[in-house]
């Protein structure tokens, strides 16, 4: 097999084969680890200019390793982007984005819900410094015009969101961040590369947390940004080498290449899982709402299928009697784990206002759009009909029998 596959490969096997070649690796049919902090260089002439950024030589793995590469250019490709950078957490990957990219002054319009983490670094990192945040509404394409100002730099968004599966409208948001000279950062983590590819759409930069989905198996935490060579270089050579020196294992890249092979497998079956979750809670006495957007109801469904692939394997969801009602059915459950993180084997439930998005104080969840009694559920891979009946006993548990005349 080799580094050239041919122009129409599908995401499979892109994802399993693209820039490596076991022949130019001594056979090796799984890429090899580069397990060096550090690379030696034939002559003090090559070393110089490596550091001069003259050749393309490896120097030091917080700036580039040849195991972190060949993941950087399989997660561009799977993208639609030209280049990536990898990082220790999605976290190091948003951080050294928007040190990268800002200054005192900047602005960035943000969704009115982000992840707790990212709402957090906004709020107590970067205004600190004299970046501005603001706050919009992202689900109306018009409200990013409508606020922009002299200091408007980033536009940034989640879609779908986490916890509420708010969906940006990634192409009209582009449009205008272009005309306007602007970024348009999205964080592609809900939905991965197999079921939106953002760049395609417009965006500038996408970010990911490959702990979720990118990895697979919840063992290894991780962070992706993908975008133009010029702002990859950028962020490498800021946000990465100098900023955060958030650099990611060689170790641990060889596992997300791992998970990226079976990607596009997992994803159909965490989609099929969360269909048929969210629609038996749809269909639930106690529940009051159901947040999916695979849900023919769902507000934003038509521009779910217009710009993903399926409807991915997050949804959230609230009871009717509120949080004493949500407490009691995640203690309730049995085969589904409490835990926060997403994109695992294992189906987990975790209640955001409490966990994930414990930052934001009751009044910003408000603003936010997370209702304090919202229950987050990542549908894992285990056989549909078991994650089911665990829902209904937990659902029995506070509601009674009138779970079972659902189907």
């Amino acid at each position: 097999m080799t580094t050239q596959l041919p122009g129409n490969s599908g995401f499979a096997t892109r994802a399993i084969h693209f820039g490596y070649d076991p022949a130019e690796n001594k056979g090796a049919l799984v890429p090899p680890v580069y397990q060096s902090a550090t690379f030696a260089f034939p002559s003090v002439e090559y070393g110089a200019a490596s550091f001069a950024g003259e050749n393309s030589g490896y120097v030091y793995t917080r700036i580039s390793n040849p195991t972190l590469d060949l993941l950087e250019r399989r997660i561009a490709d799977l993208e639609g982007g030209e280049a990536a950078v990898a990082f220790g957490s999605g976290m190091g990957a948003i951080s050294a984005v928007c040190w990268s990219m800002l200054r005192p002054g900047d602005e960035i319009l943000a969704d009115k819900t982000l992840y707790g983490c990212t709402f957090s670094f906004f709020h107590h990192g970067l205004a600190e410094f004299g970046v501005l945040i603001r706050h919009i509404d992202l689900t109306d394409p018009a409200a990013v015009e409508a606020a922009w100002s002299p200091q408007t730099r980033m536009v940034y968004c989640e879609s779908p969101a986490n916890p509420n599966m708010r969906l940006a409208d990634i192409a009209a948001i582009s449009r205008v961040t272009r005309r306007r000279g602007g970024l348009l950062v999205v964080d592609n983590t809900y939905a991965t590369p197999y079921l939106q590819r953002p760049l395609e759409l417009g965006a500038n930069i996408v970010v990911h947390s490959a702990t979720k989905y990118l990895g697979g198996h919840g063992d290894v935490t991780a962070g992706l940004a993908v975008s133009s060579t010029e702002l990859a270089a950028t962020i490498r050579m800021r946000g990465l080498k100098d900023f955060t020196g958030a650099v990611l294992s060689p170790a641990d890249a060889s596992l997300i290449m791992r998970g990226l092979k079976t990607l596009a497998l997992r994803m159909e079956r965490h989609c099929d899982n969360a269909q048929a979750i969210a629609e038996l809670l749809a269909a639930s006495p106690g529940v009051s709402r159901v947040w999916f957007p695979g849900l023919p109801s769902a507000p934003q469904h038509a521009l779910a299928r217009r710009q993903m692939r399926r409807f991915g394997g997050m949804l959230a969801f609230e009871l009717d009697g509120g949080i004493e009602a949500g407490r009691r059915f995640m203690n309730a459950l049995q085969l589904i784990t409490c835990a926060v993180s997403l994109g695992d084997a294992e189906t987990l439930a975790q209640h955001p206002a409490s966990m994930t998005h414990s930052t934001y104080t009751p009044e910003e969840l408000e603003l936010a759009g997370i209702p304090e009694s919202l229950i987050r559920i990542s549908a894992g891979l285990e056989d549909t009909a078991d994650i089911l009946a665990d829902l209904k006993q937990a659902l029995r548990a506070v509601i009674g029998d009138a779970v079972l005349a659902v189907a």
